[in-house]
């Protein structure tokens, strides 16, 4: 489960291993700064930081913001799901 930390500007998941964390800023033109992923290493290749970059995204879209992908693994999981690119600010 992924929650929203709207004062720390971060998507979390609690794990058993550790808390995995989506940082972003928010832009002056609304824009999301998508900045970093960090997901505990013994919880890694389980699927966290993708769901963490989707909780992500669903926010932009409810939110009706563009994300900037400055993380590379957000970059990456926007490579795998071109349906996602028109999220991205221009």
């Amino acid at each position: 489960m992924v929650e929203h930390d709207e004062a720390r500007q971060r998507f979390i998941s609690r794990l058993r291993e550790g808390v995995a964390y989506l940082s972003y800023e928010r832009g002056g033109d609304g824009t999301l700064d998508l900045q970093h992923t960090v997901v505990p290493e013994p919880a890694r290749g389980r699927g966290v930081g993708q769901s963490l970059v989707r909780a992500a995204l669903d926010h932009a879209r409810e939110q009706k913001a563009r994300i900037v992908p400055s993380c590379p693994f957000v970059a990456a999981y926007l490579d795998e799901h071109p349906d996602e690119q028109a999220l991205v600010a221009d």
